[in-house]
């Protein structure tokens, strides 16, 4: 693959960038949108992040925080330990979550990619399009509930 392969969504979100930001990084709230996976960092440009199942533990997606600005800015690496994907830096997809608020309402762009550079990029793209379709309603409803 040759192009960019870049998965990109939004929703609107009728909340403030502090009560979002806080559903996208407590633990607590991680594992009701998540698939049962709190968020485990330390949440600074640099550190890690780790997606784990709250029942066991077991690392379902890792990586990286590359740029934090709370409540608007998180970009991080991702990678998932239990694929069948080589572990190295050409396997991890950066995903970034953008909060641009307005009025009362906030918008919440999300991208992932690029799935061209990645093993087995096209297959990847289509389970990560559907998965960001299935979780962000959910933080959409949780950051709506506060």
């Amino acid at each position: 693959m040759s192009d960019e392969l870049t998965m990109r969504d939004s929703i609107e979100i009728r909340a403030r960038p502090e009560q979002i930001w806080r559903v996208l990084t407590d633990p607590e709230l991680t594992k009701q949108f998540m698939f049962g996976c709190e968020a485990i960092s330390d949440w600074k440009a640099g550190s890690s992040l780790e997606w784990r199942v709250a029942s066991n533990g077991v690392v379902q997606v890792k990586g990286a925080i590359e740029k934090i600005e709370p409540p608007r800015t998180l970009h991080y690496t991702a990678f998932a330990p239990n694929s069948p994907y080589a572990d190295e830096p050409s396997n991890y997809l950066l995903v970034t979550l953008d909060l641009v608020a307005e009025g009362d309402r906030t918008t919440l762009n999300v991208s992932q990619g690029d799935f061209a550079t990645v093993e087995d990029g096209q297959k990847r793209y289509e389970d990560s399009a559907a998965g960001w379709k299935s979780v962000l309603p959910k933080i959409k409803q949780l950051s709506e509930a506060f």
